[in-house]
């Protein structure tokens, strides 16, 4: 059995180098599929930063009346940060609120002389609350709109914000669809490209295929040396198709992290290299050997 199995791998190494500018051609198609594929996943993982993104420029707040206990507010503070649905609420005191009020005016002379002609401050406190999921934010405003809080709480933004949440829960719920609907169709048409080439590749050895099943080899024994070649084929794509992706990485990098701030191609790729270039070389070997052994099986009538 071992004797068999080393002339396979020994057979299956000497067809691929003897079919030379073929097997490049092969590797060729297949590391282009494999950049599909490698492709697809960097896209999910860019989706993901992106709708991150997306859910965190977008809060709703709980304003307070002017009257109303720091204690209760930080109670509710505590009861809300104890939600499933809620990831971040941050307390905003009166005063920090006229402090960031006037910050962001302090261009605008007529609004800063008017704060100083003020006897009391007009700003309320208020808890500005960021939510999981941006379907969360319903749950979230109707625990805010409960019966026992009405005395405290003196408006909700959610109305206010409604519509964008609206408009950013379909825009999530269709990048996740848009993933998973462009994950199946490419990654079904590179299958399909590297099938061919690989069936391609097989039917020019088919009078040597015959011959050997004339003498008398086994099914197996006919199979194996282009299984191992369809391993090679696999094994050098996944390599050479990680390679590839690194200086496309490195240059479309700055550019995506203007759109997206919170995602850097770059050091993604760098940090999730092991990960990446191991499902290049097994996505590639199985899809050479499994490729090999059908083309043979089913094209060549063995």
């Amino acid at each position: 059995m071992f004797t068999t199995l080393s002339r396979i791998i020994k057979y299956g190494i000497l067809g691929f180098r003897r079919s030379g500018w073929l097997s490049a051609a092969t590797i060729a198609i297949m590391v282009l599929t494999l950049m599909v594929f490698e492709g697809l996943i960097i896209f999910n993982a860019i989706t993901e930063a992106a709708v991150v993104s997306l859910q965190d420029r977008i809060d709703i707040s709980a304003y307070f009346k002017q009257d109303a206990p720091e204690d209760d507010i930080l109670k509710l503070k505590s009861s809300l940060e104890s939600l499933t649905e809620v990831k971040k609420v941050e307390y905003i005191s009166r005063d920090k609120a006229l402090e960031i009020f006037r910050a962001k005016h302090e261009s605008d002379r007529t609004i800063s002389e008017a704060l100083g002609e003020l006897k009391d401050n007009p700003l309320l406190a208020s808890l500005n609350i960021k939510a999981n999921d941006a379907k969360d934010y319903a749950i979230i405003n109707n625990y805010l709109s409960g019966e026992s809080l009405k005395k405290i709480v003196s408006k909700i933004s959610y109305a206010q914000n409604s519509l964008v949440i609206e408009r950013l829960t379909r825009i999530v719920d269709i990048a996740k669809k848009a993933g998973v609907f462009l994950t199946i169709l490419f990654s079904a048409v590179a299958v399909l490209i590297a099938f061919n080439t690989i069936r391609l590749a097989i039917y020019s050895y088919r009078e040597e295929i015959s011959i050997m099943r004339l003498v008398g080899a086994s099914n197996a024994f006919i199979q194996g040396p282009y299984a191992v070649e369809g391993v090679i084929y696999g094994l050098i794509s996944g390599i050479l198709s990680f390679a590839a992706i690194l200086p496309i990485a490195y240059y479309v990098a700055p550019y995506l992290q203007i759109l997206i701030p919170e995602m850097n191609l770059w050091s993604y790729v760098l940090s999730d290299s092991f990960s990446l270039i191991s499902y290049q070389i097994f996505f590639g070997i199985i899809l050479g050997a499994i490729s090999s052994i059908i083309a043979i099986r089913k094209y060549l009538k063995i």
